[in-house]
């Protein structure tokens, strides 16, 4: 399977998945990183990995949808299969989103459906929550809203702050992302009608790993 990855920083989970695409029993390629950032450090974190590279600005762009035509334009050059947001700070078009629904996937720091959006580590701290996490979800119009492909849960504890508890489900997210894509690739995971449906491989791939971070007593 071909993968674009979105970038819009340093792209921390980029560099996890192309360690894990590296494996020569991973399903997948990594065939090219786009970013809207020109000076996006994860474009040179790519290329030093052999990575074919883009920057397509927004700013260059006088309307959304401008920039999500010139974005697509890059992808099906690419002869993508499957496009990975990682830490892409851009709400697409509804249009786009439809487009690639069942190809585009993200992963997002909370345990969706709960506290969407941005800075969700804040608000699971401000509801008071003892569990929090990471969701990798297909991506469809709606924010945050796609169905879910994984999910990993790391404690809150009662002194975190947003800086510590985002570190702590970084962490997590490093780990869940490859395993997620790795699903999809090897057709474990699929979207049909709306719905994610797990193969017997994927659902004995779940009850064999144990929790990736469990609460602390």
């Amino acid at each position: 399977m071909k993968i674009a990855i979105l970038i819009s920083g340093r792209g921390s989970n980029m560099e996890r998945l192309i360690e894990a695409a590296s494996a020569p029993d991973y399903p997948a390629e990594i065939v090219k990183v786009i970013s809207n950032r020109p000076d996006a450090s994860g474009l040179r974190t790519a290329a030093n990995a052999g990575i074919a590279t883009q920057a397509i600005d927004h700013k260059s762009y006088a309307s959304r949808a401008a920039f999500d035509a010139a974005l697509e334009a890059a992808l099906n050059e690419a002869d993508v299969d499957l496009v990975c947001h990682a830490g892409f700070m851009r709400i697409l078009t509804d249009e786009f989103a439809a487009r690639w629904e069942g190809r585009m996937v993200n992963i997002h720091p909370s345990l969706l459906p709960s506290f969407k959006g941005i800075r969700v580590q804040q608000q699971a701290i401000d509801a008071g929550a003892t569990i929090s996490g990471c969701t990798v979800h297909y991506i469809i119009p709606a924010l945050d809203s796609g169905p879910i492909i994984a999910q990993a849960a790391v404690p809150v504890l009662t002194d975190d702050t947003a800086e510590t508890l985002s570190a702590r489900i970084l962490e997590a997210e490093h780990v869940l992302y490859p395993t997620a894509v790795k699903l999809i690739a090897s057709g474990s995971v699929k979207l049909v009608d709306g719905k994610v449906v797990r193969s017997l491989d994927a659902k004995r791939a779940d009850t064999a790993c144990p929790p990736l971070f469990s609460p602390q007593p």
